[in-house]
């Protein structure tokens, strides 16, 4: 996995649809967009699950849903993506199979640690720095933690928590291989302008690590 990963926060989409944000942080080059609601019932989620994976299949972007396999399953997202507290990695692929894209989250060493066992699609670093959107953390990892892991781990890292446009480039360099961004795109004006922006940033930075 490597580029830019959106994660969605409808408050900060303002007056933006969630779909429009989307779509115009596709056209941006978004290469990963991953559903995350947590004040909706189910049935809602899974409509709104239903409708941006179809708006993303043209696109061939990946549809990951945050922590509810059940509506992974009733939507046909590709993924799902899992804190420490949410269902067990080998449960959760087990109801999805071996196709889905599973990422994990990582909040401590110890979580690093067990992380090399699994066959996670990616591991989630998170927050690289404070940020308003995640506040049920452990605390913050940093470059140097970022990269502490990088040296370790034998899975992709996606890097998440207060990433913007002026500090992508150092968190790319630091070992992350994507970056899921929220605020940096849903809150933008023009959402496209700012997904079109962080992506030519990675991909100047992934060339730089090569």
């Amino acid at each position: 996995m490597q580029g830019l990963y959106l994660v969605t926060d409808r408050p900060l989409c303002g007056q933006k649809s969630l779909e429009d944000v989307v779509l115009q942080a596709v056209k941006g080059g978004a290469a990963y967009v991953q559903l995350r609601e947590k004040d909706i019932s189910t049935r809602i989620f899974v409509e709104e699950a239903r409708r941006i994976k179809q708006l993303l299949t043209p696109y061939k972007v990946p549809l990951i849903i945050n922590d509810r396999i059940d509506v992974v399953q009733a939507s046909g997202a590709d993924g799902v993506h899992v804190g420490q507290d949410d269902m067990p990695y080998a449960v959760a692929r087990s109801l999805l199979g071996d196709k889905a894209i599973i990422g994990l989250s990582v909040e401590t060493w110890d979580d690093v640690e067990e992380s090399q066992k699994l066959g996670v699609s990616y591991i989630g670093v998170s927050p690289v720095f404070a940020t308003p959107t995640k506040t049920d953390t452990k605390g913050v990892w940093g470059l140097a933690g970022l990269a502490k892991i990088k040296s370790f781990s034998r899975h992709p890292l996606v890097a998440i928590g207060g990433i913007n446009e002026s500090n992508a480039r150092e968190v790319v360099a630091a070992g992350a291989d994507c970056l899921a961004v929220v605020s940096a795109i849903c809150a933008s004006s023009e959402p496209e302008a700012a997904a079109r922006k962080l992506k030519s940033i990675i991909d100047t930075a992934l060339l730089m690590r090569r």
